[in-house]
């Protein structure tokens, strides 16, 4: 029986995940544009041309900048738009669409002021706790291509999580079941923030050593986070955590790393967020989790530091040096 599922976002992710899902059997897939600019621009090309180049979207998936035409009678609406402008698109979704059957979220981040989820603002927003968090290290420009590539599948109803990892995975898409949505999405979200703090590094011309230590370091501090707020410590050692975190530290695809880079040689936040072309999650992000480390009074040495780089204005080998200069103490996991 086909299963027809609708791609909120036609940017680089949500364009990847549409081609994936049409190349499953049976599968229907619509992907919807939220600026009728782009929509148009797909429907012309059949490539995201900006965001993925050289990468043909298939002719089975179609493409309209309608709402309603892109939700009516799907069994999976898929969201795949920036936190920073999920609610009101959101919103918008649902005036058109109603509530739907069910969402599988790949947004990765926090909403400044709310400190809600991706997952929490579909819920609110979309009226429905059927909401599966799809996550892991997975840069669009490789899965478009048919690169190997494995994440995760998080709900706290297994059976929808399980449908979901049946429904997404292909010979190339491998997916796992997780009973551990708030850590997945934790996870995935203060992963960017050490993204950032690696691209700083290397702007810097730090090196491996440098980039080793903030990375380990880096997964306690998102460890302690998360098991703050309820996740499992596990979840941190996984897909999710580990995995997403090596390949947004290290990878030229990482947008959040990029924005790090640029601030370790020098160059200044607006300027470079006003030449990109995607949204880069790690910076709101960071935002979200510093004033809400603040309130909790958790230790977040790494993300404090970023926050005072991208806030503060403070220069970035400062920053390194205060990191460097803290008080000894013991490794004690995630201490």
């Amino acid at each position: 029986m086909p299963i027809t599922f609708s791609v909120l976002g036609s940017g680089a992710w949500g364009t990847a995940i549409a081609i994936l899902l049409a190349s499953r059997p049976h599968h229907r897939v619509r992907l919807w544009s939220a600026r009728a600019e782009t929509g148009r621009a797909l429907s012309h090309d059949r490539e995201n041309v900006r965001l993925l180049p050289g990468v043909l979207i298939p002719d089975s998936v179609i493409l309209t900048e309608d709402v309603a035409e892109a939700v009516d009678a799907a069994d999976f609406w898929v969201s795949a738009v920036p936190t920073v402008h999920l609610r009101a698109t959101m919103h918008r979704v649902r005036a058109k669409g109603g509530s739907p059957p069910a969402v599988v979220s790949l947004t990765k981040g926090i909403e400044i002021g709310t400190f809600a989820r991706p997952s929490q603002i579909l819920t609110e927003v979309l009226g429905t706790a059927n909401v599966v968090v799809l996550s892991g290290p997975s840069h669009a420009e490789e899965v478009s291509r048919g690169l190997p590539t494995s994440v995760v599948a998080a709900s706290a109803d297994e059976s929808l999580a399980v449908a979901v990892q049946q429904y997404f995975s292909t010979d190339r898409f491998r997916v796992y079941s997780n009973l551990d949505p708030v850590g997945v999405e934790l996870a995935g979200a203060l992963k960017n923030v050490m993204g950032l703090a690696a691209g700083i590094c290397d702007g810097l011309g730090y090196g491996d050593n440098a980039r080793a230590a903030l990375m380990t370091r880096g997964l306690a501090e998102i460890t302690r986070f998360g098991v703050a707020f309820g996740a499992e410590p596990a979840t941190f050692a996984g897909l999710a955590g580990l995995g997403d975190l090596i390949t947004t530290c290290v990878s030229p695809h990482g947008r959040n790393r990029a924005v790090g880079l640029r601030l370790g040689q020098g160059e200044k936040l607006d300027a470079i967020l006003s030449s990109m072309n995607q949204v880069a999650e790690g910076v709101t992000t960071t935002k979200a989790v510093y004033e809400r480390a603040m309130l909790s009074g958790l230790d977040l040495p790494i993300c404090t530091e970023a926050y005072r780089v991208l806030y503060e204005q403070k220069p970035p080998v400062e920053a390194v040096t205060a990191l460097m200069g803290r008080s000894p103490k013991g490794e004690q996991w995630p201490r």
